[in-house]
């Protein structure tokens, strides 16, 4: 077999053409290796914002369900309450009328139809009103009496302000007199009842 030389300056042109190529391509893939990974960051944080709004909306529209939710549930018990109000009137018992009843008296007495009875009868009537006009009613002498007797018994019961208890007595014990003895009047008919 021949022996090859080789000469040391094509070694090095081998050589350094080797190192210049393989130089540019390491070189090259690093620049493409930093914008790809540029580019996959890039996209993996406009992918990150995306899917942040869609939890953001899932949320949202989970929200927006229990809302329904709660106004089904409050449209609902609305109308099981206004149900049981309707059970509960129907249950209860119906409330019975009362009328009420007028008394009506009615005057009996025999009526004389003679002009002597007549003129008989209204004498009679004038001297019954002159009659009955005459001396201190019985109301009159109730309020007084009355009116004495609480100011005397108020001034004793009272012992710290035996004034205050005079008036107050004396306006207890008129009060009391006086309806006492308007009672008086009426069944001895000085005074006529109201229609």
């Amino acid at each position: 077999m021949k022996a090859t030389t080789s000469t040391p300056q094509t070694n090095r042109k081998t050589f350094s053409f080797k190192t210049l190529f393989l130089t540019g391509a390491v070189a090259a893939m690093t620049l493409t290796a930093c914008k790809k990974d540029n580019t996959v960051a890039e996209k993996s944080l406009d992918q990150q914002k995306i899917e942040f709004q869609q939890r953001q909306l899932e949320i949202e529209q989970q929200k927006l369900a229990i809302e329904k939710e709660k106004m089904a549930y409050e449209t609902q018990k609305k109308v099981d309450s206004i149900a049981e109000r309707k059970q509960a009137i129907a249950a209860q018992p119906k409330p019975q009328v009362i009328r009420e009843t007028k008394t009506v008296y009615v005057n009996n007495t025999p009526r004389q139809n003679s002009s002597s009875g007549s003129n008989s009868g209204s004498s009679q009537g004038s001297n019954q009103g002159v009659a009955q006009k005459q001396g201190m009613s019985k109301a009159a002498k109730g309020t007084i009496i009355g009116t004495v007797g609480g100011a005397a018994a108020g001034a004793i019961i009272s012992k710290k302000n035996r004034g205050l208890g005079a008036v107050v007595g004396g306006v207890v014990g008129g009060a009391t007199g006086y309806t006492i003895g308007r009672a008086g009047d009426r069944k001895d008919g000085r005074v006529q009842p109201r229609n």
